[in-house]
């Protein structure tokens, strides 16, 4: 084992954590200490996890470490000569990597890096406290969700072929019409933009979503997977009324969370077979519920996929 790593164990049978700065209980030790020099293993419990560590790497920096393990203040240790620190010892494997490379792979959560900068100012190592700070505030600049708006078809092209995630666009341009349009139809138009922009917001970190208003059509749906298009949901048809033409936009709702769920099939390889596609399809045509009650279940169950993918990643939420 190298001179620097580190073990991180529960300590099976720790004396009381007690803090630097309070009255040392009877069973614990005090001294400044003198214990190793240079290379030699340190053996530290912070907050009953426990670490080895040397003597040079933890008085590498001018730390607050340093000053306890430079003779300069009282350390504590219990009866088996570990030596006690009383914080939490979940980012402390952390503060000891940063200690002995200079630089760090910040945890990926925005409460990790808070975590980790609450313990950078208790050790009073300004240079991680400058690391976590920035990227917090790059985190508060960050835009949650982008959506493309396409400006031709060449960049529809690269950016649908360019995309290792599945792809959802949605074509709407009202100046499309040649007729009258029926009396829902706007508020469908509606409905249709705002599903997307919610489908855009649960699911941004996993389906790249594209808006066009530049195409021919007046409102539909398209899916890609793996460079390819998988379906495509058109939401406008021309209806006939007493005297004249007229078209009408629907919000099939159902049928869009069917091929929703579809391409979430494309997130990972290989590519699921026509069997299971088509069985879907099958379930969502041949069922004799509503188109509410439809749309209810096959939303369940793309949330459920959602919940079961992300629940085997780290730091990414289980919910919406």
């Amino acid at each position: 084992m190298s001179g620097e790593s580190c073990l991180h164990q529960p300590h099976p049978q720790a004396g009381p954590i007690v803090s630097v700065s309070s009255v040392p209980c009877p069973k614990t030790k005090t001294y400044g200490y003198r214990g190793a020099v240079g290379n030699k293993y340190v053996r530290l419990n912070v907050g009953g996890d426990l670490y080895y560590s040397t003597v040079q790497v933890l008085t590498r920096q001018d730390t607050l470490l340093k000053l306890m393990f430079s003779g300069k203040m009282e350390v504590f240790t219990d009866k088996e000569g570990w030596i006690l620190i009383d914080r939490c010892g979940k980012h402390f494997g952390l503060i000891l990597n940063y200690l002995r490379d200079g630089s760090l792979t910040l945890p990926k959560s925005r409460q990790g890096i808070m975590e980790l900068l609450a313990e950078a100012k208790y050790y009073h190592i300004q240079g991680l406290v400058d690391l976590c700070q920035h990227a917090v505030q790059d985190n508060k600049q960050k835009a949650l969700c982008v959506i493309p708006v396409i400006t031709s078809p060449k960049e529809e092209e690269r950016l649908i072929q360019g995309c290792t995630r599945p792809v959802v666009k949605l074509l709407y341009n009202r100046g499309n019409n040649k007729y009258s349009y029926t009396s829902n139809s706007d508020d469908n138009l509606l409905k249709n933009i705002e599903l997307f922009e919610k489908l855009s917001l649960s699911y941004n970190g996993r389906v790249l979503f594209i808006k066009d208003v530049i195409g021919d059509e007046i409102c539909c749906w398209s899916f890609y997977g793996q460079g390819r298009k998988l379906a495509e949901v058109c939401c406008t048809s021309i209806v006939y009324a007493t005297e004249k033409k007229q078209t009408k936009v629907e919000f099939p709702e159902a049928r869009i969370y069917e091929e929703t769920l579809n391409a979430l099939l494309y997130e990972t390889l290989p590519v699921p077979d026509n069997f299971l596609l088509e069985a879907i399809r099958r379930h969502a045509h041949c069922c004799s519920h509503s188109e509410d009650d439809e749309a209810v279940e096959l939303r369940d169950r793309v949330r459920r996929i959602h919940i079961k993918r992300y629940s085997t990643y780290d730091d990414r939420p289980l919910g919406h």
